[in-house]
């Protein structure tokens, strides 16, 4: 994908006008889901239905074997730490979102489930960290605005 592109994306989550930034993050989404393609996403809607149909260890290895096929697709590794996430495997999660943040480092999608992890296990400085990198790539990110308040409550 043309890093040109991307860029021109990233600048359109800070715009003020929300369909701006609406239509920048469905784009990135779409990049990042069809990163490998149509059999890519395949394997992720095909895991997401047995995720949805509470078969977690089958969609587990569906995601497990689609990793060991295309390490490089950062958007099998979100998955699977969204999976990870959905059944309290919070220090798995976090593994797997570090790995999509090494392949994608502005995927706001992983930092806020870093985020997440982060506030389940009660180590809410690294889950603020979380959420304000996600923030820096979506300033108008309100979810991530009152997490960070959130976490800070808890700190005290």
């Amino acid at each position: 994908m043309d890093s040109l592109f991307i860029d021109s994306l990233l600048e359109d989550l800070k715009n003020p006008s929300e369909s701006v930034r609406e239509h920048a993050t469905q784009k990135l989404w779409r990049i990042w889901f069809q990163q490998k393609g149509i059999h890519g996403l395949e394997v992720i809607d095909r895991s997401q239905k047995l995720l949805d149909a509470g078969k977690v260890a089958e969609a587990e290895l569906v995601l497990n074997e689609l990793i060991q096929n295309q390490p490089d697709f950062a958007e099998a590794w979100n998955r699977r730490a969204f999976l990870y996430y959905t059944t309290g495997r919070y220090r798995e999660s976090l593994i797997d979102c570090q790995k999509v943040i090494d392949l994608i480092p502005v995927h706001f999608g992983a930092l806020h489930g870093m985020g997440l992890c982060y506030s389940a296990l009660g180590e809410y400085q690294k889950a603020i960290q979380a959420f304000r990198r996600a923030v820096e790539i979506q300033p108008f990110s309100l979810i991530n605005q009152k997490l960070i308040l959130e976490c800070m409550m808890r700190l005290g």
